[in-house]
């Protein structure tokens, strides 16, 4: 079906928020029953909630440039966070060699809308790029602080100044409310390192991290004042709202952080090509347009959201880009059916390795870059990737590995060298004794809890010794 702007020829505004590290498990809507997120869960009843939503890439500066740009961060060469990790003595291969910003000559989602007519709001965290910022790539109104952002709990402000931004795209949108706007609120939260206020702490003590279950509830918090607001201003029904995630949330110990969270049912998080580390939550709402108490498992990629937010403007159709719009089955029509590929070639400090994706139906194949190694996956009979079919499924095996060549060859990818400096008893014991991607946080018992520890000090020194 065809996408029709809003009724009456008025073209929706759009308030997309992005958070920082979010996991699909975070919410209690997704099934976190130890996480309190009622607007949240009332925004998803409110609109259609997807299970098979997908980020560009597992790690975040380059899940925002998928974003920002509807091209997949393979064919922009930025395949990791920025500036990057160093490369140690426990990897078999070498980083490539990454961009470190999206040049200006690449067209990014608030001149798309510029020339929609709308105006344009960025708040939070950009992190692809210290130059050009957010301003020179277009957004009109620019509230930034860097790459992290901490503030101190308190009555008026959470851990990650999540009422601050809130406040500020508040804001913009009261300044543009009688004109179309699309504003991008990036929030900093969760990702590490954080804080929550302490009497939310306090309530959420029975939660599996309490600091981090109150500052999932803060950020929920937020929403509802977003929420509210849109209402009062008679905003709510002109308004796309969006909110996902850059990728997995973190399921290893990290900085002083124990624990932080799982991405149950689904194996590993961020910083692994795994669907714990791609798959985020993703809600959507537009009142009367978009289905109202959907779940979809339909698979989508953030790299979509250019060419279907202007679908669902009536602007023109973007060329060029990687993603494609979904705006036809957002809208209750058919979702586009296609291959979705990841070229992952970094290991990262939460344990990942360098590797390549492709989920194609219901199957997800991984192809490792520092051994070769390939696993093969049905994700409707086992999500959390727990049994390897390569072995029961040669030819399929062989005719993703090909479509993934295929793709990797068309996007002009960098590849791995060979580390001529590799210790190969470090990257036994970093990747192979213990192997992070299986550790279970939800599940694991004193003894893996203390495995998992001790392998985070290790992955530290060798990573600290690199700088």
């Amino acid at each position: 079906m065809k996408s029709d702007p809003a009724p009456g020829g008025a073209r929706p505004n759009v308030l997309f928020v992005l958070c920082d590290d979010l996991g699909i498990n975070d919410l209690r809507c997704y099934g976190r029953a130890d996480h309190n997120t009622p607007n949240l869960d009332r925004l998803a009843a409110q609109g259609t909630r997807f299970t098979s939503a997908y980020a560009s890439q597992p790690i975040c500066s380059a899940s925002r440039a998928g974003l920002l740009t509807g091209l997949n961060p393979a064919r922009l060469h930025m395949t990791t966070f920025l500036p990057g990790r160093p490369d140690t003595v426990a990897q078999r291969v070498l980083h490539p060699e990454i961009e470190q910003r999206i040049p200006l000559s690449i067209k990014t989602f608030p001149r798309y809308f510029r020339e929609a007519g709308y105006a344009t709001g960025f708040i939070g965290k950009w992190h692809v790029g210290p130059q050009p910022g957010p301003a020179e790539h277009g957004f009109e109104f620019v509230h930034f602080h860097g790459e992290g952002r901490q503030t101190v709990p308190s009555e008026a402000e959470g851990g990650k100044a999540e009422y601050e931004l809130t406040r500020e795209t508040l804001r913009f949108i009261e300044t543009n409310r009688e004109r179309p706007f699309a504003a991008y609120l990036a929030h900093y939260t969760p990702h590490i390192p954080y804080s929550a206020r302490p009497w939310l702490v306090e309530k959420n003590r029975g939660a599996f991290e309490p600091v981090y279950a109150a500052l999932i509830e803060t950020l929920d918090d937020t929403i509802g004042l977003l929420m509210a607001r849109l209402e009062e201003w008679g905003l709510a029904e002109r308004t796309i709202f969006v909110f996902t995630s850059d990728n997995g949330g973190l399921h290893v110990p990290e900085l002083r952080h124990a624990r932080v969270t799982h991405n149950t049912p689904y194996r590993a998080g961020k910083g692994y090509v795994y669907e714990g580390g791609q798959r985020v939550p993703l809600i959507v709402r537009w009142p009367g347009r978009v289905p109202a108490g959907r779940v979809t498992d339909a698979p989508v990629n953030n790299t979509d959201w250019i060419p279907t937010l202007m679908e669902l403007i009536g602007a023109p159709a973007p060329t060029g880009l990687d993603g494609v719009s979904f705006a036809p089955g957002l809208l209750g029509g058919d979702f586009v059916e296609r291959p979705i590929c990841w070229h992952f070639p970094h290991y990262t400090n939460q344990g990942g390795r360098p590797s390549g994706a492709i989920r194609d139906g219901a199957w997800l194949l991984i192809e490792r870059y520092d051994d070769g190694g390939v696993e093969l996956y049905d994700l409707a009979a086992d999500a959390g990737e727990q049994r390897d079919v390569t072995h029961r499924e040669p030819e399929r095996v062989a005719v993703l590995r090909a479509k993934l060549d295929a793709w990797r060859r068309a996007h002009n990818v960098q590849y791995n060298r060979p580390n001529p400096r590799c210790d190969e008893n470090l990257f036994r014991a970093l990747y192979r004794d213990f192997d992070p991607s299986r550790f279970d946080p939800r599940t694991a018992d004193a003894a893996e809890w203390a495995r998992a520890q001790a392998w985070r000090a290790g992955m530290d020194e060798v990573v600290k010794q690199a700088r």
